[in-house]
C-alpha cells in the first residue's frame, strides 16, 4: 500500500469522524433550543404547544430521558394515554415509554351489556411452569400475561421475558344482540381453583378461565401446557351465548397487541430482524420485509391465514389457527424512543364463528426460540421465521450449512472452533474453484507485459477498437479466457451470501463467547467511542478490522499485476471496497466477521500453496505453444472482424 493510498484512507476516515462530530453538535444545539422553547411555552400555560415542542425534541435525541420525562408530564396533564395515540407511527413512538397504559380500565361496566358483571373484579395471576418456560396468566382478560423462557437470558443477564404483561392486549372483540361492543381483554375471568402455581414438568396442565354473561353463559379460555414444549394448545368455547351474540355474526375478531422488548446487546441488529410474519392458508409465508427502514407499516390481508407471528432476532410469539383465520390486519411501529422496547406490533384476525348454544374455536400458541430444527418439527412452515435467504441461498443454508453445523455442534462445545472447522470444510470443497481462479490469474500475469505493449502500440483514444481486438486476439492465441479468474469466484458467491444470512440468525451462537468476543451473535467491541460515526457506529469491532486487513492483503497478493503499477482509480477502488464492508459490518454478528476473517486467511494460504505449484516460466512456454497453433476463427470472431473492416480496420494486414 503506497503513501497516496494510505493518505486517502486516512482522509476518508477523518471525514467520517469530522462529519459525525459536526452532526452531533448541530443536533445538540437544535435539541437544546427546542427544549428551551417547550419549557417557555409550558411556563406560559400553553401546554399543548409545549407538548409539540417536546415531541420535536425527541426526534432529535430519541433516547433522551429529560425530554421523555417532560412529554410524559404534559401527557398526564392533558390526559393523553397510549391507547389514544397508537393510530399513528409518530405518536406511538412517543408514548412507548409508558406501555403500561395500553390497556385502559373500562369506565362504564354497563357498556358491556350481558357481560357487565365480568367487567369488574380483582386481578389474580396463575403461573404454569414446565421444563422450558414459565407462563403467567392474568384473570383480567384471561390472557397470557408474560412468558419467561428458562433456558435463555437477556444480554444483561436478566430473565428473558418475551413480552410485558401490562402492555399486551390479547382477546376477542365482537358485538352483542343489543349492539354492545365487547372486548374480552377488559373482562375478568374466573378459575375453578384458587391455586396460583401449577407444575407441568411431569404431565400436561389444563387451565380453564371463564368470563360470565349470566348463569351458565360464558366464554371459556382453555390453555394446555405440556412437558418440554414451547407450544400451548388454546381453545375458546362459547357456552349458551346464542341469545347474546348476534345470530347473523359469522366471525369474531381476535385482537393481539404487543410491545417487543430489547433482548440483545446490538439493538440495531436485533431491530433489523424484528418483524411480523404470517403464513397464508395452504400457501407460502409472507410478512413485512426484514431490515426495513419504515417507521410504520400496516397490511390488510383479505386472504385466509394459518398463523401470525411477532418475531425478533431470536424469539417469536405465534398465534396458530387449528383450521384458518378468515383474514387479518397487521401493523408494526418502530419505537426508537425507548431503551427497553423495539417495536409495537398489532394484529386483528378474523375467526370463523357459527351461531348456536355451543361453539369452540381451536388454536395454538408458540412462545419460544427461532431455532430452525425446533420449528421445523411442527410441520407448519414455522422454520420460515429463521430467514436464511431465498432460492439457492436458502437451499445452501438449509441442506448444507445447517446439517454440517449441527453435526459439529453434537461433538464440539466451543463455537469458535466449530466456525473454524466449518470454514476449513467449505474452503476444502471450494479449493478446485480457487485453484482454477489462481491459474487464470497466473496466465493473465504472464500476458500482462504483452498487453502493455499493445497499449503502447495503440495509445490514441480512436484506436480503442483496434487495441481491444488485438488484445482479444492475443488471448485467443494464448488460449486464455479473460473471465477465467472471475467465473470461479462468481460460483463461490452463493456460499458467501449464505454465510451472511446464516450467522446473524443462528440462535446457537447467541451469548456464546470466543476469545475477546463475549457473544458471537452480535458485535465484538474492544473500544466504545464517545461519538457515533455514520455507517460505522459508536464502537470498534476487532474481528471486523481483522477481516478488512486480511481482505486487503489477500487482494494485494492476488493482484494479477504482481505489484506493478496500476491505474490510480482502480488501485483506490481495490482498497475502498474492504473499507466499505468494514463500515457496514461493524455492528453485525462477530461470528460472521470471524468467518470472513478465517476465509481470507485460508484463501491466502491456499493461494500461497498454489503459487508453489505454478511455474510462470512453464506457463509462459505453454502460452507460446498455444500461440503457435493455428486458431480457428469462431462465428463471433468473424462477425467482429467484419464489423471492424467496415470501420476501415483489417486485422489480417496488421
Amino acid at each position: 500500500m503506497d503513501r497516496n493510498t494510505i493518505t486517502g484512507l486516512v482522509l476518508i476516515f477523518a471525514l467520517f469522524v469530522g462529519f459525525s462530530i459536526y452532526n452531533s453538535n448541530r443536533l445538540s444545539k437544535t435539541y437544546n433550543q427546542t427544549i428551551e422553547k417547550g419549557d417557555s411555552l409550558f411556563q406560559a400555560g400553553k401546554t399543548e404547544e409545549a407538548r409539540l415542542e417536546y415531541m420535536k425534541a425527541l426526534k432529535f435525541k430519541p433516547n433522551n430521558p429529560d425530554a421523555a420525562e417532560r412529554l410524559n408530564r404534559v401527557n398526564s396533564l392533558l390526559n393523553i394515554s397510549t391507547a389514544q395515540q397508537t393510530d399513528t407511527a409518530s405518536v406511538a413512538k412517543i408514548t412507548a415509554a409508558t406501555p403500561v397504559q395500553a390497556a385502559a380500565v373500562p369506565d362504564d361496566p354497563l357498556r358491556y351489556g350481558a357481560f357487565a358483571g365480568s367487567a369488574e373484579g380483582e386481578n389474580r395471576f396463575v403461573t404454569v411452569e414446565n421444563q422450558l418456560m414459565k407462563v403467567r396468566f392474568s384473570t383480567r382478560g384471561g390472557k397470557v400475561y408474560s412468558v419467561n423462557l428458562k433456558d435463555f437470558r437477556t444480554h444483561s443477564g436478566e430473565e428473558l421475558i418475551l413480552f410485558d404483561g401490562d402492555s399486551t392486549v390479547f382477546g376477542l372483540k365482537f358485538f352483542t344482540t343489543d349492539n354492545k361492543g365487547v372486548q374480552t381483554n377488559d373482562l375478568y375471568f374466573t378459575t375453578e381453583s384458587s391455586d396460583s402455581l401449577y407444575d407441568a414438568t411431569g404431565k400436561p396442565v389444563v387451565l380453564s378461565m371463564k368470563a360470565y354473561a349470566g348463569e351458565e353463559r360464558y366464554i371459556e379460555y382453555i390453555y394446555t401446557i405440556s412437558p418440554d414444549q414451547y407450544m400451548i394448545d388454546f381453545s375458546v368455547r362459547f357456552r349458551n351465548l346464542n341469545e347474546i351474540i348476534a345470530a347473523n355474526q359469522s366471525s369474531v375478531t381476535f385482537d393481539w397487541q404487543m410491545y417487543l422488548p430489547q433482548q440483545e446487546k446490538g439493538r440495531q441488529n436485533e431491530d433489523n430482524y424484528s418483524s411480523i410474519r404470517y403464513k397464508y392458508f395452504q400457501a407460502e409465508v409472507d410478512g413485512f420485509r426484514e431490515r426495513s427502514n419504515k417507521e410504520f407499516e400496516k397490511n390488510d390481508i383479505a386472504s385466509r391465514l394459518k398463523w401470525i407471528a411477532f418475531k425478533d432476532q431470536f424469539f417469536s410469539s405465534v398465534m396458530i389457527a387449528d383450521d384458518f383465520f378468515l383474514n387479518g390486519t397487521v401493523s408494526s411501529t418502530k419505537l426508537p424512543l425507548s431503551q427497553k422496547f423495539l417495536r409495537f406490533f398489532t394484529t386483528e384476525a378474523g375467526i370463523p364463528y357459527t351461531a348456536g348454544s355451543d361453539n369452540e374455536i381451536r388454536m395454538a400458541l408458540y412462545f419460544g426460540p427461532n431455532h430452525f430444527s425446533t420449528l421445523k418439527k411442527y410441520e407448519l412452515d414455522l422454520e420460515e421465521l429463521v430467514f436464511l435467504g431465498r432460492n439457492i441461498i436458502r437451499g445452501i443454508n438449509q441442506y448444507v450449512i445447517i446439517p454440517v453445523f449441527n453435526f459439529l455442534d453434537n461433538s464440539i462445545s466451543n463455537y469458535g472452533i466449530i466456525i473454524l472447522l466449518l470454514t476449513i470444510l467449505i474452503k476444502i470443497v471450494l479449493f478446485p474453484l480457487t485453484f482454477k481462479s489462481y491459474q487464470s490469474q497466473a496466465k493473465m500475469k504472464v500476458l500482462k507485459p504483452m498487453v502493455d505493449e499493445l497499449s503502447k502500440k495503440y495509445p490514441k483514444p480512436e484506436d480503442a477498437m483496434k487495441k481491444q481486438q488485438a488484445t482479444m486476439a492475443l488471448y485467443k492465441k494464448a488460449g486464455v479466457n479473460p473471465l477465467g479468474g472471475c467465473l470461479p469466484m462468481l460460483l463461490q458467491m452463493p456460499i458467501l451470501f449464505a454465510m451472511f444470512r446464516f450467522f446473524p440468525t443462528s440462535i446457537e451462537l447467541r451469548q456464546k463467547a470466543f476469545l475477546w468476543a463475549d457473544d458471537l451473535s452480535t458485535y465484538d467491541s474492544i473500544l466504545d467511542l464517545p461519538f457515533t460515526i455514520p455507517m460505522y457506529g459508536d464502537h470498534v469491532s476487532l474481528f471486523t478490522i481483522l477481516m478488512t486487513v486480511s481482505t486487503i492483503l489477500t487482494m494485494k497478493y492476488n493482484s494479477p499485476t504482481g505489484g506493478q503499477e496500476q491505474m490510480p482509480g482502480m488501485k483506490l477502488m481495490m482498497y475502498m471496497m474492504p473499507v466499505m464492508f468494514m463500515l457496514i459490518l461493524n455492528s453485525f454478528s462477530s461470528g460472521l466477521t470471524y468467518y470472513y476473517f478465517l476465509a481470507n486467511i485460508i484463501t491466502f494460504g491456499q493461494n500461497f500453496i498454489s503459487k508453489q505449484f505454478i511455474d510462470e516460466q512453464k506457463v509462459f512456454k505453454k502460452l507460446e505453444e498455444n500461440a503457435a497453433k493455428p486458431v480457428k476463427k469462431s462465428n463471433w470472431q468473424k462477425r467482429l472482424e467484419d464489423a471492424a473492416k467496415k470501420r476501415g480496420y483489417n486485422p489480417s494486414k496488421k
